[in-house]
């Protein structure tokens, strides 16, 4: 006869394999299904093309979730992402070398996070309220730089970061791909990302531990906006064309990613493993809805659903 303790610790055991495992089994699910529905769905093209369409919201949510980690929110980083493409895109149509161009918009988007991380930290400022604001001047500021006009006729060098690829693989996968693993390295391998979980798990204890707490906090919003640059730029490339409402709605999609891939908003705890399950897994949704021809007008409905469903699952097995 199985006695209780033994009942107990089976159901903490399989907490811990849903908690660990529940995203990569929802994914697996929802492509089998898809798979199914949609002789289209497990194609190399379409594999290839919801690879593609997840780059750019995976490459924002690595920035995300190291915010998110430290028990903080990025509103800002869509409105980020088309501010500095548009002025990437303007210095290149005034001449100025790719590289400088670039490197010109990576450092406007980490200027533009640590702005945020400034009044967060210095000024503690509540991070939905300072990226909030942030969010609205940004896009004011894109569509007064370019009076709400697009900035077309790129240089075909900057849009093989978009659109061309390097034997089979495009190049937005590739990029995504390097992102992600400094990212894990950089949680998993180094202090500072001893220091970012530290910091969301306890920040009165990391403080007091010796951690610079408010360098933590300008490095993962300064790295956000970078990153939202990167992923702005590489959608340009990919368009051939800078918009000033470029953008909308990402920073819902770049949270979605990290708290379906089991990133605690109260910070602490998480990882880019899950996260990159979840970007996946949100890519792999839109791209079924489209193939299943299901109106656009219910994606975002679906999308919810998945988040609330998410959350719901993360509070029942913890």
């Amino acid at each position: 006869m199985i006695s209780e303790e033994t009942l107990r610790l089976r159901r903490v055991n399989w907490r811990i394999f849903f908690r660990r495992y529940g995203i990569v089994i929802s994914f697996l699910l929802l492509c089998l299904v898809l798979s199914l529905l949609s002789d289209r769905f497990l194609t190399w093209t379409n594999i290839l093309n919801v690879l593609r369409q997840s780059s750019i919201n995976g490459i924002i949510a690595v920035g995300m979730t190291m915010v998110i980690l430290t028990a903080g929110i990025d509103l800002s980083v869509g409105a980020i992402l088309a501010l500095t493409c548009v002025v990437t895109a303007d210095l290149l149509q005034k001449g100025l070398p790719v590289p400088l161009a670039m490197l010109t918009g990576l450092a406007l988007g980490a200027a533009l996070g640590m702005f945020s991380g400034l009044l967060v930290s210095r000024l503690h400022i509540p991070p939905f309220i300072a990226t909030l604001g942030l969010m609205t001047v940004s896009r004011g500021l894109a569509l007064t730089y370019t009076q709400g006009r697009p900035i077309t006729a790129l240089p075909a060098s900057f849009d093989f970061l978009g659109a061309g690829s390097i034997g089979p693989i495009p190049m937005p996968i590739i990029v995504a791909g390097l992102i992600f693993l400094i990212g894990y390295f950089i949680l998993a391998r180094t202090n500072l990302g001893f220091y970012i979980y530290a910091l969301g798990d306890n920040p009165m204890a990391a403080r007091l531990s010796g951690i610079s707490v408010n360098k933590v906090i300008l490095f993962v919003y300064a790295l956000s906006g970078f990153l939202s640059a990167l992923a702005g730029m590489v959608l340009t490339g990919r368009l051939d064309s800078a918009q000033p409402t470029a953008g909308y709605g990402y920073e819902f999609d770049a949270i979605a990613a990290v708290v379906v891939g089991g990133t605690s908003l109260a910070g602490g705890e998480g990882g880019l493993f899950g996260t990159l399950v979840g970007a996946l897994l949100i890519g792999v949704l839109n791209n079924g809805l489209n193939l299943l021809n299901v109106s656009a007008l219910w994606e975002g409905v679906v999308k919810g659903a998945v988040i609330a469903l998410a959350l719901l699952l993360y509070r029942a097995v913890k």
